[in-house]
């Protein structure tokens, strides 16, 4: 037993006032160091303060951010009604998470934040996480974004990757986790989020997807959707289905693991993968004629706010034969030998429809539209609005002239031959496309009455009066040339080449539609009637040989100086086409001509794209031409000042010596 002595009171004091062994005193580079870190700790809240609030004061509108925005969405029909492109931004209907199936929201949980309804906006776990995986892969894989971080950005933020935008991101987060609850977070990011082509919103998604609206996508479908949110391009499964059902897959796991759904279920569900994705009708890739046809929109509705759907004039089987064509001849060892680098083609119906159109072999490389855009020589294409030009002057098919060598205003126009035929009928000069002779043809109907002609036909550019005027000189586009031949085909009335057959908005009431016959009259029926005489002249025994495929046709080669340009235009009862083919550089092809690589593009596409179709005559030619005796052209007068020529009342004699006289033969 331990016995407690008491100290009495003056013990104590005693106790108290003797002296002490003296306290270890703290090192002074410790207090200074307490002092300084205690200064910087108030400076950095002061600073972390000072930078929050900054960048608060640059917050965006909230309530401006919620308010729905997008550009409206744009849909481009075929003829048949398949859809041809999708443009804009499409939304789908706003669904609360109690509106989806189960599978869905669970889906999206699971891949992109499984922590989801445990954190506070931000998932400091998730963060560690992510950092542990991106140091040992040795780059970032994973990110720690939470959904409320993403529908944040979403909303309210760009994309741009700055310190700016991510602190922003992390307050807005905090607000909203503030604001609204969890199932309504996770609503707005699954409204708002791009799931790819276009499509913003997972109703909208779905739709686009699926065939069917967010609220009846089956357990594959969700897991899709799901999987689109890592890279929406990358892995839409319109374009690349493989990537998208890796991706499907890796999401089904995802949510075996987190309990989300058994493997049984998982594995019932990945069975569905062939039959997921709704059978739509779509068109071509008629990416060439969608931005003309978008082109136009803006000078025919003017509803900024609308989503539209447009109705084309494309057939859809013509257009799928026309780029096959196309990239077929293209890729062609002869035109690889020659150094074709484009070509183009067009296909107009008699009403100046466009029913094909390809700009290039390949838009993803150029999406420069070369049969709207590109102007070019078309060489001899030219000559059938010279000889029309004669017609109206008094010429015929069956007027003679000397194919010899020449001289105009110190020019000397030389055959692609370099040979001369001696006297012709005009119609064989066209057949053979003789140089000389379409220059005198030219030059006796007046270079300013070649130019009207062509103002008529629909021929826009500049035109120089000039005596090489009637070789094809003044550049063109090939969809206005071949609207040029489809007024001569269509007996002498003029057409305008259009895409568009009507707008809707998305109510379906009609913003255009539309109306009108086109030009009008803009050559005689029987001028129309020789010019396509001579132009079935021209296939048949001609340089337009290669483009005969067993039907009455009628067309024209074209070629420009030194190789640069290639053309083919002509016709049948159905349809009106011309061919282009070059190089954007204008570097000049291997002997490539009108008669070669586009004569047998145009005869490829036009013989599939009648194929099983009776053979007609050609309309143009219901007028008959008359089949007089040889006579010589009446004889020429220029005016050297304006190129124009004078066409006397009737021939008169010495004819040759007079013509010779003219051109300084």
């Amino acid at each position: 037993m331990v016995t407690k002595i008491r100290l009495s009171r003056d013990d104590r004091i005693a106790r108290s006032r003797a002296p002490q062994a003296p306290k270890k005193a703290r090192p002074d580079w410790l207090r200074r160091a307490g002092a300084w870190a205690l200064v910087a700790a108030i400076w950095g809240v002061v600073l972390l303060g000072g930078l929050l609030t900054w960048y608060a004061l640059d917050l965006p509108d909230i309530d401006q951010a919620l308010a729905p925005t997008r550009k409206p969405a744009i849909t481009v029909l075929a003829e048949d009604g398949s859809v041809l492109a999708t443009l804009g931004d499409f939304y789908g209907r706003p669904l609360a998470v109690a509106d989806l199936p189960k599978d869905l929201p669970r889906a999206v949980i699971a891949i992109e934040d499984h922590r989801f309804y445990h954190h506070f906006g931000l998932d400091p776990i998730g963060l560690a996480r992510a950092l542990v995986v991106n140091i040992r892969a040795g780059g970032v894989v994973q990110g720690g974004s939470t959904i409320t971080q993403q529908a944040a950005k979403n909303l309210f933020l760009t994309p741009d990757r700055t310190i700016k935008r991510k602190v922003q991101e992390l307050m807005l987060a905090l607000w909203l986790e503030r604001k609204f609850s969890k199932d309504q977070i996770l609503s707005l990011y699954l409204n708002r989020a791009y799931f790819g082509a276009g499509s913003y919103g997972v109703d909208a998604a779905s739709r686009k997807y699926f065939g069917r609206p967010a609220t009846q996508v089956s357990t594959y479908q969700a897991a899709m959707l799901a999987g689109l949110l890592k890279a929406p391009s990358r892995l839409n499964p319109l374009v690349n289905p493989e990537n998208a059902q890796a991706r499907t897959r890796e999401v089904l796991q995802t949510m075996v693991d987190a309990d989300f759904l058994d493997e049984a279920r998982a594995r019932t569900a990945w069975s569905e993968r062939n039959t997921a994705i709704a059978v739509r009708r779509i068109g071509p890739n008629a990416r060439y004629f969608v931005d003309w046809v978008m082109g136009q929109v803006p000078a025919f509705v003017q509803a900024p706010d609308q989503d539209l759907t447009i109705q084309t004039t494309l057939d859809a089987r013509l257009q799928k034969i026309a780029e096959a064509k196309v990239v077929q001849i293209a890729d062609s060892p002869a035109a690889l030998k020659a150094s074709v680098g484009q070509a183009a083609l067009v296909a107009l119906a008699p009403s100046g429809a466009v029913r094909a159109l390809v700009g290039g072999i390949d838009y993803r490389e150029s999406p420069f539209n070369r049969a709207t855009q590109a102007r070019r020589q078309p060489g001899s294409a030219f000559k059938p609005i010279v000889y029309a030009a004669g017609i109206e002057s008094g010429l015929s098919a069956d007027s003679h002239m000397v194919d010899a060598p020449m001289q105009v205003d110190g020019w000397q126009p030389k055959n692609f031959t370099n040979r001369y035929g001696g006297e012709m009928s005009l119609r064989q000069a066209m057949a053979q496309s003789v140089n000389t002779v379409a220059v005198q043809v030219g030059e006796y109907a007046g270079r300013r009455h070649v130019i009207d002609v062509a103002r008529r036909l629909g021929l826009g550019g500049e035109m120089d009066v000039i005596p090489s005027l009637s070789l094809g000189v003044s550049e063109v586009s090939l969809v206005e040339l071949t609207a040029a031949y489809a007024a001569i085909a269509n007996g002498g009335t003029g057409v305008w080449p259009y895409g568009i057959e009507s707008v809707s908005d998305n109510s379906g009431r009609v913003l255009y539609r539309r109306e009108g016959s086109g030009a009008g009259r803009v050559l005689s029926r029987e001028a129309a009637a020789e010019i396509t005489d001579m132009l079935v002249a021209a296939v048949e025994t001609g340089t337009g040989r290669a483009a005969r495929f067993g039907r009455p046709v009628a067309g024209k080669t074209g070629t420009s100086q030194n190789f640069r340009d290639a053309w083919f235009v002509g016709w049948s009862a159905e349809m009106v086409a011309g061919v282009w083919m070059g190089n954007d550089d204008d570097r000049a092809m291997v002997a490539v001509t009108g008669g070669g690589l586009p004569a047998q593009l145009w005869r490829g596409f036009m013989a599939d794209a009648l194929a099983g179709r009776p053979a007609r005559p050609l309309p143009s030619l219901s007028v008959p031409v008359a089949r007089a005796a040889p006579q010589p052209a009446p004889a020429l007068s220029r005016d050297d000042d304006s190129g124009d020529s004078e066409r006397p009342e009737q021939a008169k004699p010495a004819f040759w010596d007079r013509l010779l006289r003219i051109f300084g033969g």
